[in-house]
C-alpha cells in the first residue's frame, strides 16, 4: 500500500465555486454539506457556490466554507480506501488536518471554526491590524529587524511557510514601519495581505482566552495517525494536547516550513494537498522540489490521484 501525508489549505485559498462539482457528483459530500448549514443555521453551501465573494471571504465564513470543502474530499478518499500516515494543515488547515486523523467530527469542526473566525475578527477592531508577506529574507534577519520595533507598536512572525517566504503580523502602524525597515535590510518584496486582522500574533491572545472555553465543551479524541502542530512543528496524537496546541496555535507562529521539511524527510510515496488551491503543493516544491505531490480539490483531480493510488494493487 502506498504511503501518503495529507496536507490542508487555510484561510486565502477561498474562492467562490469551490466544493460545487463534489456536491452534486457525490451523494455522501452532498449530505455533509447540507449538515454544515443546517449546524451554522445559514446557508455557508450557497455562499460556497455563488457568492459574493466579499462575503465568502469574511473571516467567520471562509473558514468553515475551506474546512467543509476539504473534510467533504477526505470522505470520499476514506471511501476509496485511502489513509494517510500523517496529516497536517496551514493555520485553519490544521481543523481539517484533525477530522482527518479521526480527532474531531466534520460538524463539530465546521461550528468549531466558525466560532474561530468570528472571534479573530472581533480581537483587533477592522482596520487596526495588518499581515504582510516578505520575500527574500532568512527568518533570523526578520526577528533582528522586529526585535528593533519594541513593543509599541508589536509586530510577530506569523507563518514560516517556506524558504525565503515568511509573513509577519502585527498593528497596522507597526507593520507598516517594519515593511519599510525589511525593505532596507535586503528584502525583495513585502506584500501587505488581503486579510482583515493581525492572525498568529500576540494580538490575537483574548481571542484566545474565549476560544479555550469553546474548545473545553468540544469532543476531542485522540488521534488516528500523527497530525503535526502548527506551533510545535512536531506530531501530536492526545486528545488534551491537540486542545492545547489548537488554543495557542491563535496567536503564535504556524511553521509550516518546518513540518513540510519532516514530511519530505518521511518515508513517503507522495504528499497530497487535500481541498481547495495549489497553494501547499508549492510550498513542498520549495522546500524539496523532487517530492511527488498530488492536489485534490474536485472529481477530475480525485480520479487522477485515486488512478495513481491503485495502479499496482
Amino acid at each position: 500500500m502506498k504511503k501518503v501525508a495529507y496536507i490542508f489549505p487555510g484561510q486565502g485559498s477561498q474562492e467562490v465555486g469551490m466544493g460545487k462539482e463534489m456536491y452534486e457528483t457525490y451523494d455522501d459530500v452532498k449530505q455533509l454539506f447540507d449538515q454544515a448549514d443546517e449546524a451554522l443555521g445559514y446557508s455557508l453551501t450557497s455562499l460556497m457556490f455563488e457568492g459574493p465573494g466579499e462575503h465568502l471571504t469574511k473571516t467567520e465564513n471562509a473558514q468553515p466554507a475551506l474546512l467543509l470543502n476539504s473534510v467533504g474530499i477526505t470522505k470520499i478518499l476514506e471511501q476509496e480506501g485511502v489513509s494517510p500516515v500523517m496529516t497536517a494543515g496551514h493555520s485553519l488547515g490544521e481543523y481539517s488536518a484533525l477530522v482527518a486523523a479521526g480527532s474531531l467530527q466534520p460538524t463539530e469542526a465546521v461550528q468549531l471554526v466558525h466560532a474561530r473566525g468570528k472571534l479573530m475578527e472581533e480581537a483587533v477592531p477592522t482596520g487596526q491590524g495588518a499581515m504582510a508577506a516578505v520575500l527574500g529574507l532568512a527568518k533570523e534577519e526578520i526577528e533582528n529587524v522586529l526585535a528593533d520595533l519594541g513593543d509599541h507598536e508589536p509586530v510577530d512572525l506569523a507563518n514560516i511557510n517556506c524558504p525565503g517566504q515568511i509573513v509577519i503580523s502585527g498593528t497596522a502602524q507597526g507593520v507598516e514601519k517594519a515593511s519599510e525597515l525589511l525593505k532596507e535590510a535586503g528584502a525583495k518584496r513585502v506584500l501587505p495581505l488581503n486579510v482583515s486582522g493581525p492572525f498568529h500574533s500576540r494580538l490575537m491572545e483574548p481571542a484566545s482566552e474565549e476560544f479555550a472555553a469553546k474548545l473545553e465543551e468540544a469532543e476531542i479524541s485522540h488521534s488516528a495517525c500523527p497530525v503535526y502542530a502548527n506551533v510545535t512543528a512536531d506530531p501530536v496524537e492526545k486528545a488534551e494536547d491537540i486542545q492545547e496546541l489548537l488554543v495557542k496555535q491563535l496567536y503564535s507562529p504556524v511553521r509550516f516550513e518546518e513540518i513540510l521539511e519532516k514530511f519530505v524527510e518521511a518515508d513517503l510515496d507522495a504528499i497530497v494537498e487535500v481541498g481547495h488551491g495549489k497553494v501547499l503543493s508549492g510550498l513542498v516544491k520549495k522546500v524539496n522540489r523532487r517530492t511527488k505531490t498530488f492536489s485534490v480539490q474536485n472529481p477530475e483531480t480525485l480520479q487522477s490521484f485515486l488512478e495513481w493510488y491503485k495502479e499496482d494493487l
